[in-house]
């Protein structure tokens, strides 16, 4: 009960409840500028909740994506059929580029919205103090951290649309009809759509990308606050209060901007679709993928996916902010002044 790890944790819990700093825990972590502090505990948390959400986000791009033979398949079909083929290695296909994306990112997302939070609060002080700026903030950080790393979540997506088969026959010593993938690893991905389209190639559907990430990032970060400041003052440092408002608030935000995410993965992987798409033809702009998808593929295509997303949300959201308010408080990052956090 009275453990050393123990006593050390509530320790340093309560100084940072009270502002002071657990002297003897000093290191080189409290020599670091805590925008620093920010990045490494965002970065960390969004590795970890990536990886926890694999398998669900692999299945999530197959069925946006319209890849053959898994257009009819449900959930749990998916699941099987990339087990069968492709063994528990293929549940992670892709999620080398997307740790890789979503360090950046994650680190960028949280701690320029912990900048932009507090250049709002320092000059429109009109605004008040409540959630509306968490929603400005996350807003903001959002589109800055899509910007920084879209080429790796492009990356991702052509990665996980690839389909192969490690099956080997050995009456005929024939393989799987799927063809052989088009790319080999996340630098392959890089250099070749480079070569093929410059840096707009780089940045194919990045317009439906921004037009989601907008209003999701801004919705779960002022949800997530919102839904704190009712939680009662003795749960609100409990990981499950973390938890449960993180899956609220990561629900919401992605009920309303889903449509913009399904353009988003088939304009990625456009070249490698060809005329696999009906009409073969390239989505314009947002709105031309909007329209196209609805009239050509039906309505429903736009929400291909969503239970799925729906299961992998629930844990992805709640382990990210979770993890990021517990790595805040293991990097000794000092807490927001109350003023800055309750609404006026």
């Amino acid at each position: 009960m009275n453990s050393p790890q123990g006593s050390t944790l509530t320790t340093n819990m309560a100084g940072l409840v009270d502002g002071s700093t657990a002297r003897e825990e000093v290191s080189h972590i409290d020599c670091l500028p805590v925008y620093v502090k920010e990045l490494i505990a965002g970065g960390g948390a969004g590795a970890f909740a990536k990886t926890t959400v694999a398998p669900l986000e692999r299945i999530k791009i197959l069925l946006q994506t319209r890849t053959d033979g898994f257009r009819s398949l449900g959930v749990y079909q998916s699941l099987r059929k990339v087990l069968k083929h492709e063994g528990v290695l293929g549940f992670y296909k892709g999620n080398g580029a997307s740790v890789v994306r979503i360090i950046p990112y994650a680190a960028l997302h949280f701690m320029t919205y912990e900048r932009y939070r507090g250049w709002i609060l320092d000059n429109f002080s009109f605004m008040g103090s409540g959630p509306i700026i968490d929603l400005l903030a996350g807003s903001a950080s959002g589109g800055t951290a899509v910007i920084c790393t879209y080429p790796l979540d492009l990356a991702r997506t052509k990665l996980a649309y690839q389909v192969t088969d490690t099956r080997t026959n050995f009456r005929s010593g024939i393989r799987s009809l799927y063809p052989q993938p088009a790319y080999n690893g996340i630098r392959d991905v890089l250099t070749s759509v480079h070569r093929e389209g410059g840096l707009r190639g780089l940045y194919r559907g990045v317009g439906p990308t921004l037009a989601g990430v907008l209003p999701y990032a801004g919705l779960k970060f002022y949800i997530y606050e919102v839904l704190k400041l009712h939680v009662p003052e003795e749960h609100q440092k409990s990981i499950a209060m973390h938890l449960s408002c993180g899956a609220v608030a990561g629900l919401f935000g992605q009920t309303f901007t889903y449509p913009l995410d399904v353009v988003r993965r088939q304009m990625q992987v456009e070249s490698l679709q060809c005329s696999r798409i009906q009409g073969g033809t390239r989505y314009r702009n947002t709105l031309d993928g909007l329209t196209t998808i609805a009239r050509n593929q039906g309505w429903r295509q736009l929400f291909a996916g969503l239970s799925i997303n729906y299961i992998k949300m629930v844990p992805s959201v709640a382990v990210g902010f979770a993890s990021y308010d517990m790595m805040k408080v293991w990097l000794h990052i000092p807490p927001r002044q109350k003023s800055q956090t309750v609404s006026s």
